[in-house]
């Protein structure tokens, strides 16, 4: 794993010192001995957020946590502090925080190692968090393979209750907090919030009609928060350091510091640290760029369900507002590189063979469109597809955008709208030339890349 967290300066979107360098907050001391243990945690100023916040009214947590202005790094970008409000009080229900730990979006793969490295910020936000909506629960939903993971997240959780940061009366301030760590079956679709709720109840993970919206009728038909283990950890840094301190960094509307997952045809791919609003380019610079003797020629800004980017694209601020106004959305924030060697035809290929293998099958637009471009995109691959195929895929893209009961149709839909609209005349290769014009024994990119770029195989 590499992390480089030591990049940016004040705003960089906005004509910062690129010189400047952005100290290490979420990933400040991975590289320590035994960094994931209590101990390492509390000489890193762990819990001290923690303390402010108890001594704080939970109303006024939520104003402070909205006045930062730090947004989910779970995808969708929704002020935290906001949805936190939306909780309803004086209600008579228990409350519930969620965390969704379930990553499994191709290309995404920060939230593991932060839970690798460093699991007690997220129990310290977990407290701040519960504190602020008035939760004496709280479920951390993790992916059920990263079996590492969860032994040592257990184990943080085990510390934080021998130290009294979580069980009864935290720290005399009257909170009572139990935390659970549920390990899911691996299903993609349960990264939704509303699946995520149906499989830690016991159900098989399927989307939920909405409205009721999970903060009125989530867990258990209580008022339940779902954040993302990013966002979560974000919170003590908050809290300890200040509101402006986090706005000093980033853009006006994505302020803070954030986790970019940089993979594929780089020389050093990893986790790196940076603030919002710095670009594809500053990053490559930062890790070496491309690998040897090849350029970039498409890549994802925030993982395969994002329409894809080409080089024209390097200079866009990765915040939410300018990756937007781009074309694209910054998601997880999974950029995935790949250079002039990759077949976009054979990428988007297996990108919709992952999202027809994990479709819950419960509406039909997703059901049903992820198969019938599976077989079309393998035919095009394979120089069998006709003319019409085109206009085909894109139509039935179109069917599946927007109509299916939750994302993952969407995230289906956005590399066959992308691919066609940057690299229409190599789909027209592979028809006219009956086959694939590129030599996949020059490309890594599906022989020993698979799980680098975190593409299934």
């Amino acid at each position: 794993m590499t992390v480089a967290a030591e990049y940016g300066g004040t705003r960089p979107g906005a004509g910062s010192d690129p010189e400047k360098l952005l100290e290490p907050v979420l990933s400040a001391f991975w590289d320590e001995p035994e960094s994931w243990t209590l101990e390492t945690y509390r000489r890193h100023q762990g819990y001290e957020g923690m303390r402010k916040a108890l001594a704080m009214a939970p109303d006024d947590v939520i104003a402070y946590v909205k006045d930062s202005g730090l947004r989910g790094r779970g995808g969708a970008g929704f002020p935290t502090g906001m949805k936190w409000q939306f909780i309803p009080q004086g209600d008579g229900k228990p409350h519930y925080l969620v965390v969704n730990a379930d990553e499994s979006e191709p290309g995404t793969c920060k939230d593991i190692p932060l839970l690798f490295a460093n699991p007690h910020a997220l129990i310290e936000g977990i407290v701040i968090a519960c504190h602020a909506i008035r939760s004496n629960h709280a479920f951390i939903y993790l992916r059920g393979e990263v079996v590492p993971v969860l032994r040592r997240l257990h184990e943080a959780v085990r510390e934080a209750y021998a130290a009294g940061f979580l069980g009864k009366d935290i720290l005399g301030s009257g909170l009572d907090l139990d935390v659970v760590v549920h390990a899911g079956a691996g299903a993609y679709i349960c990264g939704e919030e509303t699946a995520l709720l149906d499989s830690l109840e016991g159900r098989r993970g399927q989307p939920r009609l909405r409205p009721p919206f999970p903060a009125v009728a989530g867990l258990y038909a209580c008022p339940t928060v779902v954040n993302n283990v990013e966002s979560i950890a974000s919170v003590p840094a908050i809290l300890n350091k200040g509101k402006e301190w986090f706005r000093s960094m980033g853009s006006e509307k994505s302020p803070g510091f954030t986790l970019y997952s940089l993979s594929g045809h780089v020389a050093n791919p990893g986790q790196y640290e940076a603030p919002l609003g710095i670009t594809l380019r500053q990053l490559l610079d930062m890790s070496g760029g491309m690998r040897p003797g090849h350029r970039l020629k498409f890549w994802t800004p925030g993982g395969s369900s994002t329409p894809m980017f080409t080089d024209e694209h390097l200079d866009v601020p990765l915040d939410y507002e300018a990756v937007g106004a781009a074309g694209s959305m910054l998601g997880t924030k999974a950029l995935q590189c790949f250079d002039e060697t990759t077949c976009v035809v054979r990428a988007v290929t297996r990108w919709t063979e992952f999202y027809a293998h994990e479709s819950c099958g419960k509406c039909t637009p997703c059901r049903e469109g992820t198969y019938w471009l599976v077989q079309l995109l393998r035919d095009i691959e394979a120089g069998k597809g006709r003319a019409a195929d085109l206009d085909k895929i894109n139509d039935i893209a179109d069917n599946i955008n927007g109509k299916s009961f939750c994302a993952l149709g969407d995230g289906a839909a956005s590399p066959i709208f992308s691919s066609l609209t940057y690299f229409r005349e190599e789909y027209e290769q592979h028809l006219a030339g009956r086959g694939c014009p590129f030599d996949p024994a020059k490309s890594t990119l599906w022989a020993d890349n698979d799980a680098h770029l975190g593409v299934n195989a």
